[in-house]
């Protein structure tokens, strides 16, 4: 007898198309039902199975066979519920009995421009081979076992600065009787003091409220009692009144971006401001999505965060078109760094954020030639967290150590070196390395360095990765509770715990920072372009770099 079997839906797909597979052992499985509530995308269901089982029963056991009913846990064929290897299944289960397993023969891009539309997801460049920073070594080393500045006894001062750093011949001061005094007439920029590693720009609405209250509770104590003076940025979006009306705000840098969400709350709150922000950063471009806008889907958009925005409750929040006092990059740098300067009497430093890309030197030549300009921040390719077309991360953007070095180069050649500081981002921290990227990136030319998917991962446990492993921050399912406005997913987070592990990692990046300066002899200022310093075990990155070739 010839039996056939028709299949009519040519859009089904088998188990090993999916970028996860996820194995279930049956004989450790209690069928508590852990995993099913806590997967965020309803990878798996509970359903019952007719299966052919053998029993012998009785004094006289003879085998028969019969058709039992058993419940078993399956994963969904649906490539919407695709599974995305976060592993809360994993760790919610009592008795290990299951477990998402990567699949490397997938084929799950192919299936995802569901609609015509392109696939979108969050996290960041999936690419797991190593990074420049991490290829980078220091190779400017003591040849003393125990060397003059030891991190352990020795007094650092581990500091750099936001703000325009004059030359001596610059500076407002006269001479009276062999003695410089201030000149009280004269104008002087404003400069903040802080720790070379700032927690790059992560708004309200792309984290949940326990993680940035966490992370606000962990700056503040890092500077109020560890003596630290980091910054954090608030990314686009405005921030909570209350907190612009503290005085916590003076380890903000409060960011400004096309939507101008969020700003209408920060203007409004100026004159009750009891402390200024550290700065004003104005994001013309990010990481995670060079040349495109940024995007909060309205999964995030709630009650709350439409508030502090000024939009309505549940609309997808992307960065509308060209504003009119944007028509160019040059002219919107100029006219918006002398807006924000004036919004805050002249108090704040202020500085503009862009995309890393081949022509950041002719951003940076502007802001040379202007005089109020107080940084320029890069953010390289593997910057940002944020929703972005997977094309946009994974195939735009420009390294972030190269760009750097051509900056800095570019400054060398004007002889304004450490005068207009650099600051860098995009996949620091990517292989765990916090402070051995951070200070090849100041030996490389910048003055400080944000840091933003690092901080994510330590301080909360975020599960995501360079394998495409969980990846759903855009859409609101964060299973850690991280990006999420979700309160039955946030509920999962501690934010006092998120403030002490941020505490934590901030001090041991501050002593492993130490252990790296002291064989160079650097204790009291950042050894900013020090490239003798470090070398790679690359020829052509070495040449391009222009440092050494080490093997």
């Amino acid at each position: 007898m010839e039996t056939s079997m028709e299949i009519k839906d040519n859009q089904l797909l088998s188990i090993k198309e999916f970028p996860y597979i996820i194995t279930w052992r049956e004989d450790r499985c209690k069928r508590c039902g852990r995993c099913l509530s806590v997967c965020p995308n309803g990878s798996i269901v509970a359903t019952p199975k007719l299966v052919r089982v053998v029993e012998s029963e009785g004094p006289i056991p003879k085998p028969m066979v019969k058709a039992k009913v058993v419940h078993v846990i399956e994963q969904v064929r649906d490539i919407e519920k695709y599974c995305t290897g976060c592993a809360m299944c994993e760790i919610v289960c009592p008795n290990e009995a299951i477990e998402p397993i990567y699949n490397p023969q997938n084929r799950f891009y192919h299936y995802m421009n569901k609609g015509g539309e392109p696939y979108r997801r969050g996290g960041r460049r999936n690419d797991p081979s190593p990074s420049t920073l991490d290829r980078i070594k220091f190779i400017r080393i003591s040849m003393l076992t125990d060397p003059a500045l030891d991190a352990g006894r020795h007094e650092f001062r581990i500091r750099t600065y936001i703000g325009r750093l004059l030359q001596p011949e610059n500076l407002p001061l006269t001479t009276e009787d062999g003695l410089l005094v201030p000149n009280p007439d004269a104008f002087i920029l404003p400069v903040r003091e802080i720790f070379p590693v700032m927690i790059g720009s992560m708004s309200v609405g792309a984290l949940s409220p326990p993680m940035w209250e966490g992370l606000a509770m962990g700056v503040a104590y890092l500077n109020e009692v560890e003596g630290i003076p980091i910054v954090m940025c608030t990314g686009e979006g405005g921030v909570p009144p209350r907190l612009l009306r503290s005085r916590y705000i003076k380890y903000f840098v409060l960011q400004i971006a096309s939507g101008y969400f969020g700003w209408d709350e920060i203007i409004h709150s100026i004159p009750h401001m009891v402390e200024d922000p550290a700065a004003i950063e104005i994001k013309y471009g990010q990481g995670a999505k060079p040349g495109d806008g940024g995007l909060l889907m309205a999964q995030k958009v709630i009650k709350l965060i439409a508030k502090i925005r000024g939009v309505p409750e549940g609309v997808d929040l992307a960065s509308p078109p060209t504003h009119q006092t944007k028509y160019s990059i040059e002219e919107a740098v100029a006219k918006m760094i002398q807006s924000m300067y004036m919004a805050f009497g002249f108090r704040v430093p202020v500085y503009p954020k862009i995309s890393g890309t081949k022509t950041a030197t002719a951003v940076l030549n502007n802001l040379i030639r202007n005089p109020y300009a107080a940084a320029l921040a890069i953010d390289g390719e593997d910057g940002a967290t944020g929703a972005a077309y997977n094309v946009s991360l994974d195939k735009m953007g420009h390294p972030i150590a190269s760009n750097v070095r051509d900056c800095y180069l570019e400054l060398v050649k004007h002889g304004k070196q450490n005068e207009l500081p650099i600051i860098a981002g995009g996949g620091v921290g990517k292989k765990g390395h916090l402070a051995a990227n951070v200070a090849a990136l100041i030996m490389l030319g910048a003055s400080a360095v944000q840091v933003s998917k690092y901080i994510m991962q330590v301080t909360a446990g975020c599960l995501g990765d360079e394998f495409g492993r969980c990846n759903i921050c855009n859409t609101g399912r964060c299973p850690k509770g991280i990006a999420t406005q979700d309160p039955k997913l946030y509920r999962r987070l501690d934010s006092e715990k998120v403030a002490e592990r941020l505490v934590e990692v901030i001090r041991a990046c501050e002593m492993e920072l130490k252990k790296i300066f002291a064989p160079m002899g650097r204790s009291t200022e950042l050894p900013i372009g020090m490239s003798d310093g470090i070398g790679i075990d690359d020829k052509d990155m070495a040449e391009r770099l222009k440092i050494s070739y080490v093997c």
